[in-house]
C-alpha cells in the first residue's frame, strides 16, 4: 500500500488515515472532526477549482480545505 497526503487522493479513492501532521489548534480541530489515525475514508469529489475536497468517513460526508488536507496522511487501498 502507498501513503499519500489526502490532497493528492483522487475521486472515489479509499484509504485509512495513518497520521495527522498538524499541531495546535488545527490539529485539534481535525481530530475533533473524527479524522484520527485508523479512520477509513473515501474521497467523494472536489469543487470545480479543486478546493475544498469532500470525503466520506464514519457514515457522514465532510469537506476540508486543501491546506487542511495537506496535514492528513492516508494509506491508500489498491485499485480493484
Amino acid at each position: 500500500m502507498q501513503k499519500l497526503g489526502m490532497r493528492q487522493m483522487k475521486k472515489k479513492q479509499s484509504g485509512t488515515i495513518t497520521s495527522i501532521l498538524a499541531d495546535g489548534e488545527l490539529g485539534r480541530r481535525i481530530r475533533d472532526m473524527g479524522l484520527v489515525p485508523g479512520t477509513k475514508i473515501q474521497i467523494m469529489g472536489r469543487a470545480p477549482l479543486y478546493d475544498p475536497v469532500a470525503l466520506r468517513a464514519m457514515g457522514f460526508t465532510l469537506t476540508l480545505r486543501n491546506n487542511e488536507a495537506n496535514y492528513i496522511i492516508v494509506e491508500v487501498e489498491e485499485a480493484k
